[in-house]
């Protein structure tokens, strides 16, 4: 269960990085666009080039709900892949399961996102999986298990429950929802992910560092 206070933390984070991390926040966002504190309402000062590459790099690690450190091994492992490094790095935080499970619409948020896989309700072409970060490849399938499905969290997203409230669901993934199965199709490319970020600003903050 996500707790009330942690609901207030994302609130209050999506207000500061000028994102939506959940639903909620997204509401809260409609009715008040700026920074929490006194002086959310105030034009702030022109920031710095490492501020804005910070804030960048903070908007996308939100996002996944990663720890820093877990961002750092995957943006090394993004520089050592061929192409560009930024959109390397995003596409490579897409396949994690955790992240796909939100995409199919199983969960509403990445926190019940990863909450599901730690509970161990997820599985990967038939095998328990209950590693959020691990990566999912082309053509493995992911479902909830059998006992679980019965359960209100998943009998609410096969009913299409979040559908409302979530992106669209991209063309790398193939979603049966009422089934509560997804086939990663391919390999998402940066263009159809759905995270707010420059990447490139994230690359430059790591880059100078």
């Amino acid at each position: 269960m996500v707790t009330k206070s942690q609901d207030r933390r994302k609130v209050r984070l999506s207000r500061a990085l000028g994102i939506p991390l959940t639903p909620k926040a997204a509401k809260y966002l409609e009715k008040r666009p700026y920074a929490p504190g006194e002086h959310g309402r105030t034009k702030r000062k022109t920031d710095s080039d490492y501020a804005v590459r910070l804030r960048e790099k903070q908007r996308l690690r939100e996002q996944y709900g990663i720890r820093e450190k877990q961002l750092r091994i995957v943006f090394n492992e993004a520089r050592r892949t061929q192409g560009l490094t930024g959109e390397n790095l995003v596409e490579l935080l897409e396949m994690r399961l955790d992240a796909l499970v939100l995409r199919a619409a199983f969960a509403r948020t990445t926190a019940q996102a990863r909450q599901m896989v730690v509970h161990r309700h997820i599985l990967v072409d038939g095998q328990l999986v209950d590693r959020p970060s691990f990566r999912v490849k082309p053509g493995q399938t992911i479902h909830v298990k059998e006992r679980s499905e019965s359960t209100e969290p998943f009998q609410v997203a096969a009913a299409g429950g979040h559908v409302d409230v979530l992106p669209k669901t991209p063309a790398y993934l193939d979603v049966q929802l009422d089934k509560l199965q997804a086939t990663l199709v391919r390999r998402p490319k940066r263009a159809e992910v759905p995270v707010t970020a420059e990447v490139q600003l994230v690359v430059e903050y790591y880059a100078a560092r």
